[in-house]
C-alpha cells in the first residue's frame, strides 16, 4: 500500500507513522530521514542536497524528487511505502504523480490528520527536552515530577526554539499556506481521507485503519 501521511506540527504524524508502518508491514519514509541518509551515503543527490542544507536553503523540488524517487526505488519499498512530511506544495504533489506514472502505479491514500490550531498550539508550547538524555515532557500532560528538571537523569529541561509559542503559530500559517491546496488537489483524485487528530492514539489508529480498509484493536 502507498500512502501519503499529511498533518500540521504535532498533529502526531510521527507515532502514527511508526503504528502504521509495523502494521502494514511498509518503510516509513521521512524527507529529513531521507537527506540524512542521502548525505550519509555521499550519493549525487546527497551532496547536493547538502550544500543548500549547509547554506541554510531550501532544498529545490528537482534535488527531494530525485532523492524520493532513489529511495522507494530500493527493495523494501515493493510492497508499498509511507511517506511523511512529503509532498508539502502542489508542485511536490504533481511531481510525485508524474513519479508514480513513470514508476506504473499511484498512491492508494491520503491521510490528513487534522487538529485545531489551538490545540496544536497547546500541545507544542507545552513541551520540553531534557538537555541531556533528550527525555520529552509536557506541561500539561506529561508534567516532571519537579519542574524544570529531568526524571530520569536530573538534567535542566528546555524549550525548543520551535515549540516557543510565535513560532508554533508561524509554522502553522506557513503549513496551512502550503498544505490547503494540496487537500483539495488529493480530494479531487478522490484518494483523501480526513481524520481527526484530536482524541486519544488508539481511536486515530482505528479511524485510519477503517479509511484503509483494515480493522485494527
Amino acid at each position: 500500500m502507498r500512502i501519503v501521511l499529511l498533518g500540521p506540527p504535532g498533529a502526531g504524524k510521527g507515532t502514527q507513522a511508526d503504528v502504521l508502518t509495523k502494521k502494514l508491514f511498509v518503510p516509513h519514509i521521512s524527507t529529513g530521514d531521507m537527506f540524512r541518509a542521502a548525505m550519509s551515503a555521499g550519493t549525487p543527490m546527497g551532496n547536493e542536497a547538502k550544500e543548500y542544507i549547509n547554506k541554510g536553503i531550501l532544498v529545490p523540488d528537482e534535488i527531494t524528487i530525485g532523492i524520493i524517487k532513489d529511495r522507494i526505488s530500493h527493495d523494501d519499498c515493493r510492497e508499498g511505502f509511507l511517506l511523511d512530511g512529503f509532498p508539502r506544495t502542489l508542485a511536490q504533489a504533481e511531481a510525485l504523480d508524474k513519479l508514480m506514472g513513470e514508476m506504473n502505479t499511484t498512491l492508494d491514500a491520503v491521510i490528513n490528520i487534522s487538529v485545531p490550531d489551538e490545540q496544536l498550539i497547546l500541545r507544542l508550547s507545552g513541551r520540553r527536552m531534557c538537555k541531556s538524555c533528550g527525555s520529552i515532557y509536557h506541561q500539561l500532560y506529561n508534567a516532571p515530577q519537579k519542574e524544570g528538571i529531568c526524571d530520569n537523569c536530573g538534567s535542566e529541561l528546555y524549550q525548543r526554539s520551535d515549540d516557543q509559542e510565535d513560532t508554533v503559530k508561524n509554522r502553522l500559517k506557513v503549513y496551512h499556506e502550503q498544505t490547503a491546496p494540496l487537500i483539495d488537489y488529493y480530494a479531487k483524485k478522490d484518494v483523501l481521507h480526513n481524520i481527526n487528530g484530536d482524541q486519544p492514539i488508539n481511536a486515530v489508529l482505528a479511524d485510519m485503519g477503517e479509511a484503509l480498509g483494515e480493522k485494527w484493536n
